[in-house]
């Protein structure tokens, strides 16, 4: 795992709940449900998440995201990509959960 993708766990870690999206970052492409991209620019996302802190936080759907430890706890599994062209999914992380915005996952 990147450099990158270990600062990217530690910080969903810090976010996540019960009936969220509960979301686990894995090492290889075809592991994944969804190839994701970060974007700096929320114009530029599709979904703009926040990680929430417990799991009852959020819901489905919602635009708020709890990272879970084991894969087999997750309801999408997703792989960081470096480059827009290879991704599923464009999505840019907000500082607080009413800037979230609905996300199919």
């Amino acid at each position: 795992m990147t450099r990158h993708g270990i600062a990217v766990l530690a910080f969903l870690g810090f976010c996540f709940p019960a009936h969220a999206t509960k979301v686990f970052v894995v090492d290889y492409q075809s592991q994944a449900d969804y190839k994701v991209y970060i974007e700096k620019h929320a114009s530029k996302a599709d979904c703009q998440i926040f990680l929430v802190k417990y799991a009852s936080q959020a819901k489905r759907g919602s635009g708020k995201w709890f990272q879970v430890p084991y894969e087999s706890q997750a309801d999408v599994t997703v792989y960081l990509v470096k480059h827009q062209s290879q991704a599923d999914l464009k999505i840019h992380f907000v500082d607080y959960q009413s800037q979230s915005k609905p996300c199919f996952m």
